[in-house]
């Protein structure tokens, strides 16, 4: 991606790091984010960085053994910003003194700004004051030459220091998350202005771009894809389709386990539309039918992945196979499979990876997305026609409604009560004009009986939990704040129109200390 003038980001073991990616492809400008260890002179080189972002992370630049900026960050004659950590590392590299604070600083800060700097260009300006995330136990306390100190906060004097001669740049704070409000701003002028990227990093010049790349792996090869329906595989989907035509095969298992509308949308958007040759495979009595007795949720993703890899095989084998297997992995797939220290990471997202079928079937891998963020997959999504039901979806997890059965045996009439639920709840937040703003909204099933009064009769009926939250990567998750009235009518309507459901509830619970799912 050298052509779209791109920006490194040097992970130092951030929980954040992926957020300050994010900001950066916002401002149309192509990064990649690499465990610091990766960085040498030549890989620095090979790549050819129109500018360096050190991360923040958890260590102490006190320390003898904490990770270090290689030093060739420093001599590649382009603009470098540390965040945090990468601030500190930076200044302590370069002669300056970093030392345990004697007040630590955590959440929300005022800055101060005492001088102008590129960074803060259109942005603010000397005698402003700003709210800022900080996140820090050592201070920068003294300078190395060539730096100035442009902004400070109560406990961080050198919140914002520059060196404008050679471009480098540091932050004490974190302008990557939602908490600094003018974070995002910083980080454009820092890669529009500072580092004069041109900010061509669109979807439209991807899309022309991937297509040729998918052309000149696949050749005159053919291609299988596992089409889920949920947004990865669609747009993955749609995208290969258009690089490859009839050569492409999209085989959709469907387990009888997703929510209402999706399997037929599944079919009308691809076989009607886009004239993809999709086999079909209706397999939801298979799945309940193994799945019957089983309460426990491990259990329940063994059985539905293998049930899977098994009918998908089947599948795949009666339409002749293929050279090539096409899956949605998205740029956090690749990012959290390896470690910030280099090595593999122990949160691998395996189920990304169809059961090692590639191995399996004898097919290579072709994973077009795995440069994206979800929000970019969803832009593409749009810039390929794929209806905006489809790519502005919510998260639905792979074992589907077998996970929002809580504590009991997934039934076909377990799993009808609850999807008809669901969609009625989904249904009233997109009359209320609110999908948008929820990262993800669902219904569970509880593994309870209440009583209740319907009509001159008692019930002994199900309860049902009504789940809702924002969020903008799924780590961290607020509940949504609902008012009373819009969860009287759901709660109505449910009750009403769903038989064997007598009491709806709303979880309120965020993440932490709670999960999205409830199993």
């Amino acid at each position: 991606m050298a052509e779209h003038q791109p920006v490194l980001i040097v992970d130092f073991g951030s929980q954040v790091t992926q957020l300050i990616a994010r900001r950066v492809r916002e401002a149309g400008v192509y990064c990649e984010i690499w465990p610091f260890p990766r960085v040498t002179a030549e890989s620095l080189a090979a790549f050819g960085p129109h500018g360096i972002i050190l991360s923040g992370g958890p260590a102490s630049v006190t320390v003898e053994d904490a990770p270090r900026a290689p030093g060739a960050v420093f001599e590649q004659g382009v603009p470098v910003l540390g965040i945090c950590y990468g601030q500190q590392t930076m200044v302590h590299q370069m002669g300056g003194r970093v030392a345990l604070a004697e007040e630590h600083e955590y959440g929300r800060a005022g800055l101060t700004v005492r001088d102008s700097c590129a960074l803060f260009d259109r942005v603010w300006t000397p005698g402003d004051t700003a709210q800022v995330w900080m996140s820090h136990g050592d201070r920068v306390e003294a300078l190395p030459e060539g730096f100035r100190v442009v902004a400070d906060s109560p406990n961080a004097p050198y919140a914002v220091v520059a060196d404008d001669e050679r471009r480098f740049y540091g932050l004490q704070f974190h302008p990557e998350v939602a908490h600094t409000p003018d974070g995002g701003k910083l980080l454009r002028n820092f890669v529009l202005t500072v580092c004069g990227c041109r900010g061509d990093w669109t979807m439209a010049a991807f899309r022309q771009e991937s297509i040729r790349a998918i052309r000149e792996q696949v050749g005159d090869g053919t291609v299988l894809l596992g089409l889920s329906g949920g947004v990865d595989s669609a747009v993955t989907a749609a995208l290969v389709h258009e690089a490859v035509g009839e050569r492409l095969t999209c085989v959709f298992v469907d387990h009888g386990l997703l929510r209402e509308g999706e399997g037929e949308e599944v079919v009308r958007v691809f076989r009607d539309r886009f004239n993809v040759r999709l086999v079909h495979r209706d397999a939801s009595y298979l799945f309940l039918g193994r799945l019957s007795g089983v309460d426990d949720p491990e259990e329940k993703r063994r059985i539905i992945g293998n049930t899977f890899i098994e009918v998908f095989e089947a599948e795949a084998e009666k339409a002749g196979g293929a050279d090539f297997l096409a899956q949605g992995t998205l740029y956090p797939d690749v990012i959290e499979s390896v470690s910030f220290t280099g090595g593999p990471s122990v949160t691998i997202k395996s189920h990304h990876n169809v059961g090692g079928l590639p191995e399996r079937m004898n097919m290579a891998l072709v994973e077009p997305l795995k440069e994206l963020f979800k929000d970019e997959v969803r832009a593409l999504g749009r810039e390929l026609g794929l209806p905006e039901t489809m790519v502005d979806r919510h998260p639905f997890p792979g074992p589907g409604l077998a996970i929002r059965l809580p504590g009991q045996a997934v039934t076909a009439e377990k799993v009808a009560m609850l999807r008809r639920a669901d969609a009625i709840y989904l249904e009233e937040i997109r009359n209320a004009g609110l999908y948008d703003s929820i990262w993800q909204a669902f219904a569970v099933l509880l593994p309870v009986k209440t009583v209740g009064v319907m009509g001159d009769a008692r019930t002994h009926d199900h309860a049902l939990a009504l789940r809702a939250v924002t969020s903008t990567d799924g780590m961290t998750a607020d509940f949504y704040p609902f008012d009373a009235a819009f969860l009287g009518r759901v709660a109505n309507r449910i009750v009403n129109e769903v038989p064997g459901i007598n009491r709806v509830t709303y979880d309120c619970t965020s993440k932490p200390p709670g999960t999205i799912e409830w199993e």
